[in-house]
């Protein structure tokens, strides 16, 4: 089978992974719009937006080395039951029994592949977070001048105009040291102008062929990070997950045990030390929960204001009641098939619009032209008023 899609084997498929490398980014719109909400209302939470690279890449940090040590998989691999294995697996078997199943699942995953992960999970994307940041403000920057023509560019590809020119010159005499910083600043931001494109053009191109690759069996690394760090992703067995609730027991007994100093204090340490774990233990459902909040609320909001801003739909007006038949006028015959002047079924049925009964055109054709008026109600038509009818009831 060319596609794996199942879930069977050891191998995750393209979707669990595709999934779990979209986690993060959905993670982080979702924390994002809900302090843009609650900062409506708290104003003071605009300075935690305004810091949401490094925000973000914190929590992440503390999120990621959490499940990197516990569970031996990134945040979102273990919310899908995946593990990060070394390609070259050296396992030491000394005795047997449970020792030897603990060295071979610690030696799976080393410290350094652990502080590797770490970085390519947190500090490169937050590397790139604000190269892109610095990109945007440096093309709207040239936009800007090629709008407004505010100015001209000079070959480091900045802004600049007499007046600028002027008062920069001032500043420089003034100040040497500020406008040094500043004219390396705009130089590296001209720089990134420059080769950003290409280092994201080949950083995505990359990754959509290491991906095209992974879909049809040809590797087994489903992107550059994972092929430079020498590791693959598998399903984690029953007995693996088993192995690694003992294991973050072991652990953190380990940890209250070398607590240090008196009675109180180890009581305070012991406290935090629990509110922590369970902090972190509930961390990836609550995260979960939120990204669930953030798509619930995303389409309320859209909902809503899809109704504040339609226009309102009035029911249609009553119809125009019927005109009435006056005395002087021709009287209906019994059957409504039949012609009111000819008294027989209509030939080429014709409306008069504005009494709205029907004639045969030839009929009524003629009665109009003499008479100028409808002969049931006696009302003022013309010829021009006269509509023929393709269907007659």
């Amino acid at each position: 089978m060319l596609f794996q899609v199942g879930g069977q084997g050891a191998r995750p498929t393209f979707f669990e992974m595709s999934a779990a490398q979209q986690l993060p980014a959905s993670l982080r719109a979702a924390l994002s719009y809900s302090l843009g909400v609650f900062a409506l209302r708290r104003p003071f939470l605009h300075k935690v937006l305004d810091y949401e690279d490094e925000c973000f890449a914190l929590l992440m940090s503390v999120l990621e080395s959490h499940s990197l040590r516990t569970t031996d998989g990134s945040f979102s691999e273990s919310l899908y039951g995946l593990r990060r294995r070394p390609v070259k697996v050296s396992v030491n078997r000394s005795s047997l029994g449970t020792e030897s199943n603990d060295k071979a699942y610690d030696s799976a995953l080393r410290k350094r592949q652990k502080t590797l992960s770490v970085i390519f999970l947190v500090v490169l994307p937050y590397f790139k977070s604000k190269l892109q940041s610095i990109y945007n403000k440096e093309r709207e920057a040239r936009l800007q001048a090629s709008l407004w023509d505010q100015g001209e560019v000079d070959e480091a590809g900045f802004v600049s105009d007499q007046q600028g020119a002027t008062s920069q010159a001032h500043v420089e005499n003034t100040t040497g040291e500020v406008s040094h910083l500043t004219r390396v600043k705009t130089n590296f931001a001209a720089l990134i102008g420059v080769f950003y494109p290409w280092i994201h053009a080949t950083n995505e191109g990359l990754s959509f062929a290491y991906q095209l690759l992974y879909l049809l069996d040809a590797t087994a690394f489903y992107s550059p990070g994972l092929h430079v760090l020498g590791l693959h992703i598998c399903r984690a067995t029953g007995q693996e997950l088993m192995d690694s609730s003992s294991r973050i027991s072991r652990i953190r007994s380990r940890e209250l045990e070398r607590l240090r100093g008196p009675p109180w204090l180890k009581i305070m340490q012991r406290v935090l030390l629990n509110c922590m774990y369970t902090t972190l233990d509930y961390a990836q459902t609550g995260l979960i929960a939120a990204v669930f909040f953030f798509k619930m609320m995303e389409w309320w909001y859209q909902s809503a204001e899809e109704r504040m801003s339609a226009p309102t739909v009035y029911p249609p007006p009553p119809p125009p009641p019927l005109p009435k038949v006056v005395k002087d006028g021709l009287p209906l015959p019994p059957d409504r098939t039949l012609c009111p002047l000819c008294c027989q079924k209509r030939n080429n049925p014709s409306v008069l619009s504005v009494s709205g009964f029907v004639f045969c055109y030839s009929c009524i054709f003629k009665s109009v032209s003499q008479h100028r008026r409808c002969p049931v109600t006696l009302m003022p038509a013309t010829v021009e008023q006269i509509r023929r009818l393709f269907h007659d009831l």
